[in-house]
């Protein structure tokens, strides 16, 4: 699609950022300015680049309509983003566009919605569950892994064989290099239980030393050396959850947040403050991890 107006070919110059954000911050960049792209033609707004503030106001408070109120702060910092490399006349900064997004916020004051944690007794329940198979020995260790270094699902599927040390009593010491809250990766320290660097080391033994990545696809009962997707996370734990017999709006508040939120949670009930749960979890703003553990006393077995 040719937009009329845009002087530039912003796609191509968004090739400057390859290394400088995560892959998905650059596919939602991409996504965000092809939505604006669109509505542009759409709504006959001749230059989509620079974009005037009162068509910036008009954009985001169309698309609070129908679209998060995270959605359209990200599409607006996306505007923001291609105005910068363009070197154009930035207009998000305007006082018109911050009331625009007040407005939309005011208009749906909805809280987030929050994962189901998976606690210590869903994690136990959902370990039993696996199969003995190799995709079994597999999901065990990640499920086990991922709840005790209360990982997001993207730092666990990056972890690599160099990132796990093995420590003298059994159990491992792990260095989770990259996350959302950590992009230059000078990563953070975590490190397990014996059960759960057994379950590691049984998935290992399985997987082979050529594979460099810690968890792996397995294909026709072969691992393949290559990254897990990020949705692979997400449908391990809603299957297990499903073989549980849960019921199914408990089985769709699953995620693949929830060994972070479950692990978040226990570590509240144990008595642990909320600058440790930070620290253990590489929490950045204490407001995100407040609205994990106001539902901490409600997480039971049901």
């Amino acid at each position: 699609m040719q937009i009329i107006g845009t002087r530039t070919d912003w796609r191509s110059e968004f090739q400057r950022l390859d290394g400088a954000y995560a892959p998905a911050t650059m596919r939602s960049y991409y996504a965000d300015v092809e939505a604006f792209e669109r509505w542009c033609v759409e709504n006959s707004i001749k230059d989509a680049f620079p974009a005037s503030v009162e068509t910036v106001c008009r954009f985001l408070e169309d698309q609070g309509k129908y679209k998060a109120p995270s959605t359209v702060q990200r599409r607006l910092y996306a505007i923001r983003k291609v105005h910068r490399l363009l070197r154009l006349p930035d207009p998000t900064h305007d006082e018109d566009i911050n009331l625009a997004f007040r407005r939309v916020r005011r208009a749906q004051a909805v809280r987030p919605r929050q994962a189901k944690g998976l606690t210590r007794h869903y994690l136990e329940k959902f370990l039993e569950s696996e199969p003995d198979s190799p995709w079994g020995l597999r999901n065990r260790a990640m499920l086990a892994l991922g709840y005790e270094l209360l990982t997001r699902r993207s730092e666990l599927i990056a972890l690599r064989n160099q990132d796990i040390v093995e420590r003298t009593d059994g159990t491992l010491r792990v260095l989770i290099r990259r996350s959302k809250a950590d992009p230059f990766g000078e990563g953070r320290i975590a490190f397990t239980s014996k059960r759960t660097a057994d379950l590691v080391r049984e998935w290992l033994a399985y997987r082979g030393p050529e594979i460099e990545w810690l968890f792996c696809p397995i294909y026709q009962g072969k691992a393949i050396n290559r990254c897990l997707e990020t949705t692979t996370v997400r449908r391990v734990i809603k299957e297990a959850a499903q073989r549980c017999d849960l019921h199914p709006e408990q089985v769709a508040s699953f995620s693949g947040h929830s060994m972070r939120v479950g692990a978040a949670q226990d570590l509240l009930k144990r008595g642990f403050d909320t600058a440790a749960i930070m620290r253990a979890g590489g929490w950045k703003s204490v407001n995100v991890l407040a609205r994990y553990l106001e539902k901490a006393e409600h997480n039971v077995w049901a």
